[in-house]
């Protein structure tokens, strides 16, 4: 049996996270953190700025000032710097630059838009440490959501916009009115159910309305946003996020590059310890910001 057939066969008897309590959810997501390790010549400390707190990952053979602004995955109501720290210092180090993890707040406790500010928050504070063009905003599934988000806010806000931005298997979409899951259960997706991105969208919305701009960036003015990496699979349930995001994006005058890839789950960079398509993709990632990065 092949990597990728093991994962997702994996992945498919895994039970259902949907009757557990958000704190056990929590927990098992962060659990990555003793399942795997940081590439060689990455290191994590503690982070903390104006009450945010978060990892920094410094990569060994990071150029002078390249930073990486990781915002993690988790429908903004799961997830953390232990869940995704094993991603986020793969592309740095791909990267050739150091990481900054936030730890931003979660819904249903901090709803919309407090992973934004947060996010804002983080990315002022590595516009004080860095020059925008050697920096890049990196997140998957609500973390690319709230990756273009950010951006969006950034802009608004009159801060310089970073060389480049990567999202994987974004999440851009809050009224959930694309994503189909398959009949076939051996198409299913694994990962996202649609019943279970609702309740996320529900908790971290509140009141604000599906549609805003800043919690659902596929309907936003997207125009002025810096070039655009999106990955998704083909065989996910929020595929046409990233199909529909790329075409936004490029109606708005943004340098954007689409790669669809088959058979893969949602956000598989994650398990690249064990699949080599991850490692494959968080290549190609690599590639595309070292090219941009100053």
């Amino acid at each position: 049996m092949d990597e990728l057939t093991a994962l997702m066969s994996f992945l498919r008897k895994q039970p259902s996270l949907g009757d557990t309590s958000l704190a056990d959810r929590r927990a098992a997501y962060d659990r990555a953190e003793k399942a795997f390790s940081l590439p060689a010549g990455m290191a994590s400390s503690l982070w903390a700025a104006n009450g945010l707190p978060g990892e920094r990952l410094a990569a060994r053979d990071a150029a002078s000032g390249r930073t990486v602004l990781y915002l993690h995955g988790g429908g903004y109501g799961i997830g953390s710097p232990r869940s995704h720290r094993h991603l986020a210092a793969a592309i740095a180090h791909a990267a050739h630059a150091d990481a900054l993890l936030p730890d931003y707040r979660l819904a249903p406790e901090h709803p919309f838009p407090a992973a934004l500010d947060d996010a804002v928050t983080a990315y002022r504070h590595v516009l004080q440490h860095a020059p925008a063009a050697q920096v890049a905003v990196v997140g998957d599934s609500a973390g690319g959501g709230l990756t273009i988000a950010t951006l969006l806010a950034a802009r608004d806000a009159g801060l310089a916009m970073p060389a480049a931005a990567v999202c994987l298997s974004p999440w851009v979409d809050l009224t959930n009115s694309s994503p189909s899951l398959p009949t076939d259960p051996e198409m299913a997706d694994p990962l996202v159910k649609a019943d279970e991105i609702a309740a996320f969208a529900s908790a971290y919305l509140g009141p604000t309305a599906a549609t805003h701009p800043l919690a659902s960036p596929l309907f936003a003015d997207l125009r002025g946003l810096p070039p655009l990496l999106i990955h998704a699979s083909n065989a996910e349930a929020l595929a046409s996020d990233s199909q529909r995001l790329a075409a936004a994006a490029h109606k708005a005058g943004v340098a954007v590059t689409l790669e669809m890839t088959d058979g893969v789950p949602h956000v598989w960079h994650w398990f690249w310890p064990r699949l080599g398509l991850a490692r494959d993709a968080i290549a190609r990632v690599g590639t595309f910001l070292d090219q941009r990065l100053g």
